[in-house]
C-alpha cells in the first residue's frame, strides 16, 4: 500500500488512524517500557495527558499498569478520551484471566487494545483467549506484537476476530518495508515502537542535519517520519520537556528529499522480519 493510501485511513485532523474494525487509534502514544512502577511512571503519564497525548501504551510484563491507571484517574479525563493499550505476557497461560487482572490493576472497565506481546510458544495458541477477552469486553480491539507475516497468516487462518494491529520495532534504521506492506495487505495496522532506535538514532548525523535544516529536534524528525506514513507510533520519555517536544509533530511535514534520506538509513534490507534476534 502506498503511503498516500495509508494516509487515507487517517482521521480528518491527521492525528488518528482508523483501524480495520473502525476504532480510531491516536497516531502518537506514550510508552512506559522500563519506567518503574510508582511516582516516575505516574508523573510521566500525567504529563503526557496534560500535554495532549491521548494514547498510553503499557504491558503486563512492564509491571507498571497500576501507575498508569493512577495517572489516568488523576488526569481528570473521561475514560473514553484516552486510548489505553496493554499486552498479554505469553509466559502466562490464559489471556482472558490476565486481561481481567490488567483491568483490575488499571482500575478501568476495559482496555482499548490488547496485544499478544510476542509469539512465544507459537503464533496461535493465545489467540482463542484473546478473542475471549474481546468477547467479554475486556478489550475493545485485539492484536499482536513482534509477529512476522507468516505468524500473522497463522493467526488469520483460524481467527474469528482478526488482529487489527502488529506493534513492531520500526524506525529509519529498521525500515521493515516488506513487513509494512504485508500488514497493509492484511488490513492490519503496523504500529511502531522504538521509533528513536532506543535513542541511538538521535545521534545519527543524517537525522541531525535534517533536524537542523528544518529547525526541528532529531526526535521530532524521527517521529514525523512514521506518522507521515500513517503509522501510529509509541515513544518513551519520562522528562516533561521531551514529552512536550515529541508531541510537536503535527504542524510540519518532511519534504520528499528528507524522507528519502531517512529511508536510506535502513539496515535491515527492507525486511519482512519483525525482529533480527528473538529474545524468547
Amino acid at each position: 500500500m502506498p503511503d498516500s493510501d495509508r494516509s487515507a485511513s487517517l482521521t480528518p485532523d491527521g492525528r488518528g488512524r482508523v483501524l480495520a474494525d473502525g476504532m480510531v487509534m491516536p497516531l502518537l502514544g506514550l510508552g512506559v517500557w522500563q519506567v518503574p512502577d510508582g511516582p516516575e511512571c505516574v508523573q510521566a503519564v500525567r504529563a503526557a495527558l496534560e500535554l495532549g497525548y491521548r494514547h498510553i501504551d503499557t504491558a503486563q510484563a512492564y509491571g507498571n499498569e497500576a501507575s498508569v491507571g493512577r495517572a489516568l484517574r488523576e488526569s481528570g479525563l473521561a475514560r473514553d478520551e484516552v486510548f489505553v493499550t496493554t499486552k498479554f505476557y505469553p509466559g502466562r497461560r490464559d489471556p482472558l484471566i490476565e486481561a481481567a487482572h490488567s483491568i483490575e490493576r488499571l482500575e478501568v472497565d476495559y482496555v482499548d487494545l490488547y496485544l499478544v506481546h510476542w509469539p512465544a510458544g507459537g503464533a496461535t495458541w493465545a489467540w482463542p483467549g484473546m478473542e475471549a477477552a474481546h468477547a467479554r469486553s475486556y478489550a475493545r480491539a485485539i492484536g499482536v506484537s513482534n509477529f512476522d507475516p507468516d505468524e500473522l497468516d497463522q493467526v488469520l487462518a483460524d481467527a474469528t476476530v482478526a488482529p487489527v494491529v502488529d506493534q513492531v520495532q520500526f524506525n529509519p534504521s529498521a525500515y521493515r518495508r516488506a513487513l509494512l506492506e504485508a500488514c497493509d495487505k492484511r488490513a492490519i495496522a503496523l504500529e511502531a515502537y522504538s521509533p528513536l532506535g532506543t535513542g541511538r538514532q538521535l545521534r545519527d548525523p543524517v537525522v541531525g542535519e535534517i533536524a537542523q535544516r528544518l529547525g526541528r529536534s532529531p526526535a521530532q524528525i524521527l517521529l514525523r517520519w512514521c506518522v507521515q506514513r500513517g503509522i501510529p507510533v509509541v515513544g518513551k520519555s519520562t522528562h516533561r520537556e521531551r514529552i512536550a517536544e515529541n508531541a510537536q509533530i503535527f504542524d510540519f511535514e518532511l519534504p520528499d528529499d528528507a524522507m528519502g534520506e531517512l529511508d536510506a538509513l535502513d539496515r535491515t534490507g527492507g525486511t519482512r522480519a519483525a525482529l533480527e534476534r528473538k529474545w524468547w
